[in-house]
């Protein structure tokens, strides 16, 4: 008996000391089971807590901002801004945002170490943390915040400028501007088109503070700064594309900003040296007049747009019928002017608010809203709630940018507007592709205007504004000033309000629209018929670009989908 225990400790001394030595080699499968399921479950059980608090929340807040902003009304307004709050209150809570920070690196961790790890749920935890981490501010701050966008927004929806002391939609501003020869109308449309500035500069700059005051108690030098590092992007590699992004269309546009200029000098028989902002189509000239020997709206004015687009992407089979009958189309009292699809339930409940006329405007802009709606339907089913949107804005900004642009390709005006109008529309074609090199560049140097000035707006909110904005106006659009107009313009800009540190991002979607029309050329289909009729332009779209959703970070995201980072090559090739 004593032989036998003697024989039993001998062994259990010497298991013992095997494992000592031998250390990984054999512990690891134990601690795979008893270290790092626990980490994985303690991350999959904070998710799934987390997102049954938030979901129902998202889901009546995106209810209250559709209606709000397609009736006007205070009471949905109302609503919105307690939704805005409640979400806010549950992304705010100390303990939660201290277990997601520990939670995100403790996973990030074991993901390197163990293969089989789940990286969709490591990437639910960074978008998870970085929700939380803009939150971590006092709430009655938070509160302040909230109420003060809505209350622009509110503002902004639900003006309509003045003229002779009539009102005057938007879509009446941009007929006016686009047809008159009447420069003394044109001045005082352009100048109707600003007066929301007037109404909401104090507000906005109070807003402004607001923000920076909210970012600074979370350590970020201001709120411009803050919310790039919240979508993933980096300060000085941004700017430092866009100042390359400056160099590279400096002369280019200079170039074209002259055809322009001398077309519209003897359109109104004024001297070049006479133009002003009220003499280009746009009231910021952030799209292209019509100069070259172009009159599309023709083409679309006995058209039902909503009945076009809807058959085009059917074409390219991507179905919307269903998004278009959830969606308000049409002009009415209290209604926002502009545009802007929403996804109401990360699923399928994605609908568009737009203000269609019959004119190449609103095609284009249908075209777009369509492109962030089917980027949205087409999210694989599989995926979990927090990856059921865009890889980032720049990406959705990018399908959208990459539709929108057809309206200026031959091939799809034939097969899309009118088929008997095939030899017109090839005869336009040159003039066509110049008309959309111009919009191109015209829009990358509004979008420098955007950025530096918001950029400068965050950093010091109390300097001369009005100088600033037509500072850059001057130096990125060739435009000059007003004589003698010491009016806050650049506040009439809604952007800067409801939607800050955006802009940016139409200008890398712009770029990424450029990467993958040349990806598509030379991988699914060549030439301008690759977006017309197509099944496989639909097939690439949805199984490479709208599937994975937010799987993956946006340069991750940009390099599995077009095989090479984001860059502006490919746009300098298109348009420069």
């Amino acid at each position: 008996m004593k032989k036998t225990l003697t024989v039993i400790i001998f062994a259990l001394l010497t298991l013992a000391s095997v494992l000592f030595i031998c250390g990984r080699e054999i512990v690891t499968p134990i601690m795979a089971l008893e270290i790092r399921r626990p980490v994985e479950k303690q991350a999959k059980d904070f998710i799934e807590r987390t997102v049954k608090k938030i979901e129902p929340v998202l889901k009546e807040d995106a209810k209250a901002y559709w209606n709000a902003t397609t009736t006007g009304k205070k009471e949905f307004y109302t609503l919105y801004e307690e939704k805005e709050i409640e979400f806010k209150k549950i992304m705010s809570d100390p303990l939660d945002y201290a277990e997601i920070r520990d939670l995100k690196d403790n996973y990030k961790k074991s993901l390197s170490r163990y293969p089989e790890y789940d990286p969709k749920v490591d990437r639910q935890l960074r978008l998870l943390y970085l929700d939380y981490l803009e939150n971590q501010i006092d709430p009655k701050l938070s509160k302040a915040l909230v109420r003060m966008g809505s209350a622009l927004e509110e503002k902004f929806n639900t003006h309509r400028a003045k003229i002779d002391g009539k009102e005057a939609p938007d879509n009446k501003i941009r007929e006016i501007m686009r047809r008159s020869v009447d420069l003394t109308e044109r001045q005082k449309v352009w100048e109707a088109s600003k007066q929301i500035g007037d109404i909401v500069n104090k507000d906005l700059i109070a807003l402004v503070k607001k923000r920076n005051e909210a970012a600074r108690a979370l350590g970020f030098k201001n709120f411009y700064v803050m919310r790039l590092e919240l979508q993933e992007q980096d300060e000085k590699e941004l700017f430092s594309l866009l100042d390359d992004m400056a160099s590279l269309t400096k002369a280019p546009y200079k170039d074209v900003k002259s055809e322009i200029d001398a077309s519209l000098a003897k359109r109104y028989n004024i001297k070049v040296s006479e133009l002003r902002p009220w003499h280009y189509e746009d009231p910021f000239f952030q799209e292209a007049p019509q100069v070259y020997n172009l009159n599309l709206d023709k083409y679309f004015k006995d058209k039902d747009i909503i009945k076009l687009v809807n058959a085009y992407y059917g074409s390219i089979g991507m179905p919307v019928e269903d998004i278009l009958k959830r969606s308000d189309l049409y002009e009415k009292k209290g209604k926002e002017q502009h545009a802007y699809c929403i996804n109401i339930d990360r699923n399928k409940d994605i609908r568009i608010l737009a203000n269609v006329k019959p004119d190449e405007y609103w095609a284009g802009t249908m075209l777009h809203e369509l492109g962030h709606a089917v980027y949205e339907k087409y999210f694989d089913n599989a995926l979990p709630y927090l990856l059921r949107e865009p890889s980032h804005t720049f990406t959705t900004e990018g399908i959208a940018e990459l539709f929108g642009r057809q309206t200026t390709n031959a091939a799809w005006l034939t097969a899309a507007v009118d088929p008997k109008k095939k030899a017109e529309f090839e005869k336009m074609a040159s003039n066509l592709k110049r008309s959309l090199r111009a919009k191109m560049l015209i829009f990358s140097r509004w979008v420098m205007v955007m950025a530096n000035f918001e950029r400068a707006l965050y950093a010091n909110p109390d300097q001369d504004l009005n100088d600033l904005w037509w500072d850059l106006v001057e130096k990125y659009q060739l435009i000059k000033r007003p004589e003698g107009r010491f009016a806050p313009d650049w506040a009439a800009k809604i952007h800067l309000s409801s939607s800050p540190v955006y802009y940016h991002n139409y200008l890398l979607g712009e770029l990424l629209g450029s990467q993958l029309t040349h990806y598509i050329n030379k991988n699914i289909i060549k030439g301008d018929e690759a977006f017309v009729n197509n099944k496989k332009l639909g097939e690439y779209l949805k199984a490479k670009v709208f599937a994975p959703g937010d799987r993956l970070r946006w340069d991750e995201f940009v390099k599995e989908a077009t095989g090479e980072p984001l860059t502006p090559k490919y746009f300098a090739e298109q348009f420069l």
